[in-house]
């Protein structure tokens, strides 16, 4: 083992690159002079810069919602990151070459029959069970009837009247830079259903081109019910979203990619007031804080308008998120339930689950956000602290596995959030692609811990594992680090 090279080490220290940075791209080992101090203050004056950002908006917010407030409701797409599309066999790759993964069935052709994918069903179980909803034991499909360039079969596969799952809650621990606090939000239903083609549209605008490698692509729709009364809200309420279905394995949930997309639909009401007022949706929100700042955009534009006498000019309607321009534009009005012109589709049977299948993949679900949050918070770790713990499975997974080895508890999280976070944020890697795995980190922490070495060796001996301990993908790679180890020893027996 590694750290074995360091049992006898007490006051000497590493020379060799005093007061820099390691770093690794491309193969090659190079030094910058930025100090982590230096690294440190910016990061501070940053988050400083954001805390009076959000402290502005926020008092600006309450000024409208002292006499308004916003009702907000969200539904998300969740695409499944199943082997093939949901009623056929083709394979779905984000990024392939246009119209390359397409069939009659996804087209829609005349004679093409879909038959459904069982992984798509069992997602779907998964996600409402987590969700803490009632599951329908037995759903149907049904067609919706609209008319887009990129809906080849002029109808997209859905649910309506009965979805696969109804009635649940989602749990949400709102970040202390936001407030702080939990929040529990409603879940009005879950249903299975395909997705659309995409348009490509030109520069000049004078036509789009239509990729139809989406057409029948799984997703399932997560309607929430409506809620949420601020853009935080709404933003984390997606980010939980998010850190779920990626627990589950049933979605890679990047939103870059659209494997998780949100319509936000928002209206506002004078204070006192029960009844809802004029809903608008937007769409092209592709991220969180685009969540947040469409919200907050939005509900001061209806408050405007109601302040002004000018309530009528608020329709129900589609509007766009503009990031450069940071405003909602109209995109369409908005379709009624008559438009759609739901009914049975005639070429699917019902979906029938039984108690022991559903029991069966309850009995399968792995340890969820909500619930290793609490566990967390039981080990006697602050709420900032359990909170990026658990954003990424894959560093909670790391941390789980030191714990389980032995690792003192609150060291672990300061190494995990502190100097492996930064390398991590640094090189632009994830936790499974660094050059450390948990059992060395518990061995690092107990040196110090038991006075083998000082805190300041053991940052250097971090650097060494993270930099050095790594697998020999050429001569001249292996030469160069024998080098460097040679010098290491020639030091220390020197000194």
């Amino acid at each position: 083992m590694a750290l074995t090279f360091f049992r006898g080490l007490h006051t000497h220290s590493f020379l060799m690159y005093p007061s820099s940075f390691l770093s690794r791209k491309n193969g090659m080992l190079y030094c910058t002079m930025k100090s982590i101090r230096g690294q440190t203050e910016t990061q501070e004056k940053s988050q400083h810069q954001l805390k009076v950002s959000t402290q502005t908006q926020s008092r600006k917010h309450d000024d409208i919602f002292k006499n308004f407030e916003a009702i907000i409701g969200i539904e998300t797409h969740v695409q499944l990151s199943t082997l093939t599309k949901a009623f056929c066999s083709c394979p779905y790759n984000y990024g392939a070459q246009p119209n390359t993964s397409i069939c009659p069935v996804c087209m829609g052709l005349p004679g093409a029959l879909p038959v459904l994918s069982t992984k798509v069903i069992e997602s779907a179980v998964k996600v409402g069970l987590a969700l803490n909803c009632n599951l329908s034991l037995s759903s149907k499909f049904d067609r919706k009837q609209y008319f887009y360039p990129d809906l080849p079969k002029g109808y997209q596969i859905s649910q309506f009247d009965i979805p696969i799952a109804t009635g649940g809650y989602l749990d949400v621990d709102i970040p202390l830079e936001f407030g702080g606090g939990h929040r529990k939000f409603g879940i009005t239903r879950v249903h299975m259903e395909e997705d659309a083609g995409k348009l490509l549209h030109t520069g000049n605008g004078s036509f789009s081109q239509v990729d139809l490698n989406r057409a029948g692509v799984p997703l399932l729709e997560i309607v929430s019910e409506p809620d949420m009364r601020t853009g935080i809200e709404a933003a984390e309420y997606a980010a939980e979203l998010q850190r779920l279905v990626r627990y589950l394995g049933v979605s890679n949930g990047n939103m870059q990619e659209g494997s998780l997309r949100c319509d936000v639909n928002i209206s506002i009401r004078p204070i006192g007031q029960l009844e809802f007022g004029t809903k608008v949706e937007i769409k092209n929100l592709n991220s969180f804080s685009s969540v947040s700042r469409a919200i907050d955009f939005e509900i001061s534009r209806q408050a405007l308008l109601h302040s002004q006498g000018q309530a009528d000019q608020i329709v129900q309607e589609t509007r766009l998120w503009e990031e450069g321009a940071q405003k909602t534009v109209t995109m369409r009005k908005k379709e009624g339930l008559a438009d759609y012109r739901y009914f049975p589709e005639p070429d699917l049977p019902g979906v029938t689950l039984t108690e022991e299948y559903v029991d069966g993949i309850r009995c399968s679900l792995p340890e969820l956000p909500e619930m290793k949050r609490r566990r967390y918070e039981g080990m006697g770790l602050n709420m900032q602290d359990v909170l990026f713990l658990t954003n990424d499975i894959n560093v909670a997974d790391f941390f789980d596995s030191a714990i389980a080895e032995g690792a003192d508890v609150k060291l672990a999280a300061n190494w995990i959030m502190g100097d492996i976070a930064a390398y991590m944020k640094n090189e632009k890697l994830s936790i499974n692609e660094i050059q450390l795995n948990s059992h060395e980190l518990v061995e690092l922490i107990s040196s110090i811990k038991g006075g083998t070495i000082s805190g300041k060796i053991g940052k250097e001996v971090y650097t060494f594992l993270i930099l050095f301990i790594i697998p020999l993908s050429s001569a001249i790679e292996h030469t160069f680090i024998c080098c460097v180890v040679s010098k290491l020893i020639l030091h220390l027996i020197i000194a």
